[in-house]
């Protein structure tokens, strides 16, 4: 797997495409021309304010325009009210209607713009029904974290799970870790701030940071923290961090006092990709990562102010 596909899904989404496959919307009622039904990601969405047609209306028009047995992708746009009401009722309707879907590879729930639901207003769900439900998915992506839950689960098949949001309750996080995810390569977490309900701590991450349930394991990214210092503390013992190809603690509030914790820990001369993009390092600290790891491809870029006291994530609300 090209681990850099994944390294901004908001990007490939906006360039159209999801999962390697061209995004269309549901065909309306007259259109005569359909794409192919398993060479595109599909992107089921009303209009989260005003919507003219529920989501039920919508998927149900998909399941009749579509030939859904060969669906590779889906991408869950907005929802009515997602504002306030929950994605439940959507995670209940893909998982009803799995047996409609025995190619589906990839899904993306919550694929909303900021205009259409800022990603701490999404109201979103236990998505655990989506994997049962699912046990040939390659790859789940969620964004929002207001009401996000997820229980153990032991999935054969997963490769890439993403948590996009401004703050991840820690059941999530310790849920991911008590899982049996033997195929997962691919692990990105934005654990966002505590206003909005990112009550994570570095101790609900020592499941994921063991790697005893994710052998696969070869990215892992623990993104957009106010903890992001302690975090890299951690992650420079972690026993997964050896295995890992590409590590991300990037978008979050780090600081020389991370960094230093991160060169002074395990070797990370054999990773291809360190990601710390958004920080708070000095020049000084930045010559010293470059320095320490001249074979590794680092992104440094978005060096915050360290002078100033009013310190941010690079997402949250």
């Amino acid at each position: 797997m090209d681990h850099t596909e994944f390294n901004d899904s908001v990007g490939n989404l906006s360039e159209g495409v999801y999962a390697g496959l061209p995004i269309a919307p549901v065909p309306d009622e007259e259109d005569a021309e359909i794409p192919a039904a398993g060479g595109t990601a599909w992107r089921l969405s009303v209009e989260t304010y005003d919507a003219e047609e529920t989501f039920e209306e919508q998927f149900t028009r998909f399941m009749e325009k579509v030939d859904t047995t060969a669906v590779k992708a889906i991408i869950i746009g907005e929802w009515e009210d997602a504002y306030e009401e929950s994605s439940a009722r959507i995670i209940r309707l893909l998982a009803d209607n799995a047996a409609r879907f025995p190619e589906l590879r990839s899904l993306f729930l919550g694929a909303m713009a900021g205009e259409e639901c800022e990603i701490s207003w999404i109201q979103q769900g236990d998505v655990t029904p989506l994997l049962e439900a699912f046990p040939k998915l390659e790859r789940l992506e969620v964004r929002g974290g207001s009401g996000l839950e997820l229980r153990p689960v032991r999935h054969e098949n997963l490769k890439v799970l993403r948590f996009e949001s401004g703050g991840l309750p820690a059941g999530v996080a310790r849920a991911a870790g008590e899982s049996d995810l033997p195929a997962l390569e691919y692990l990105e977490i934005w654990l966002g701030v505590e206003q909005y309900g990112g009550d994570t701590t570095v101790a609900d991450l020592q499941g994921l940071l063991s790697g005893e349930r994710l052998p696969a394991l070869r990215h892992l990214g623990l993104q957009d923290s106010e903890a992001q210092d302690e975090i890299a503390a951690a992650v420079a013992g972690a026993p997964v961090v050896a295995r890992l190809e590409s590590l991300a603690l990037s978008m979050g509030m780090l600081t020389d006092t991370g960094a230093e914790a991160l060169l002074s820990g395990q070797p990370l001369t054999h990773l291809k990709r360190l990601d710390l993009h958004h920080h708070y390092l000095s020049d000084a600290m930045v010559e010293r990562v470059r320095e320490a790891l001249p074979g590794v491809e680092i992104d440094l870029s978005d060096q915050e102010d360290i002078e100033n006291d009013w310190r941010y994530v690079a997402v949250s609300e």
